[in-house]
């Protein structure tokens, strides 16, 4: 597989993921509303058009497949939209890349299938796995759930492999500028219990998905291996979601979202760190 189409290529992973492929020397092709600004060819497309995302597919060996539209739900309107969009836009590249003989599609889905953003009283153990049962609480969420649903029936019907990324909220050098905001108050960020992934190793796994020896459909959890947050992770539980259980021996500042199964099943370990990179 050495021509890479990926969808969503002009947002933040999305950028990140085609510096990456280029790199590495594959021929990408980016498949976006807006143009990319790695300097790579861009097809205009709306991939909820079934011929036009079939053709812009044609020609290639795989597709890494991250447009969505992820914004919160603000209403049942825009919430019922982000659905179709959502769910209609993967069932097209899915499709698509079934109809075209590719071996593989490596995709998004969402740390927002286990429930994020976390109510009370919260999840019932930490770290969250994949095995867990799911609770998702949005439109957006929803979506990735169902498309999850659809790639094992895709992988099992057409034998193509399908690999669900489950990202973390992906944070880049600007955010990390503003680490410092969120230290004093552990609810600034505790929807998601402290998680991120930073957009370089969204790049990394994205990579690793389409290069792992793997067949039929997969959900693999992809985070940074640390949390957010300076305080230990025991102590941000008791305050926080004190009904919880957190795992014996997880480590002081370990993800509570774990990526034990992104370790086994793709070899990927994250390389950076908020720490590493603060202002």
């Amino acid at each position: 597989m050495r021509r890479i189409v990926v969808t969503g290529g002009s947002g933040k992973a999305g950028r990140a993921t085609v510096a990456l492929l280029v790199a590495e020397g594959f021929e990408v092709r980016n498949v976006d509303r807006l143009p990319s600004p790695a300097g790579v060819p861009t097809l205009i497309t709306d991939l909820t058009d079934y011929g036009a995302t079939l053709a812009a597919l044609h020609g290639f060996d795989a597709v890494v497949h991250l447009a969505a539209d992820p914004r919160p739900d603000e209403d049942p309107v825009t919430g019922a939209e982000r659905f179709a969009n959502n769910t209609l836009s993967t069932f097209t590249v899915f499709q698509a890349a079934v109809q075209l003989g590719m071996p593989r599609v490596v995709w998004a889905s969402s740390e927002t299938v286990y429930g994020v953003p976390f109510g009370s009283p919260g999840p019932a153990r930490l770290p969250v796995r994949e095995e867990d049962p799911l609770a998702p609480r949005s439109a957006y969420a929803v979506s990735k759930v169902v498309t999850e649903e659809l790639a094992r029936r895709m992988a099992v019907l057409h034998g193509i492999t399908l690999v669900g990324l489950r990202f973390s909220n992906i944070l880049d050098e600007t955010d990390y500028r503003r680490s410092a905001s969120w230290q004093e108050d552990p609810r600034a960020r505790w929807w998601n219990a402290w998680s991120y992934i930073d957009h370089r190793d969204v790049a990394s796994a994205c990579l690793a998905a389409l290069r792992a020896p793997l067949t039929g459909a997969h959900e693999i959890t992809i985070a940074a291996a640390d949390t957010a947050m300076e305080r230990p992770s025991a102590e941000l539980v008791r305050e926080v979601f004190p009904g919880t259980e957190l795992a014996p021996k997880t480590g002081p500042h370990e993800t509570l979202l774990s990526i034990e199964r992104a370790q086994r099943l793709l070899g990927w370990t994250p390389r950076h760190s908020w720490r590493d990179e603060r202002a």
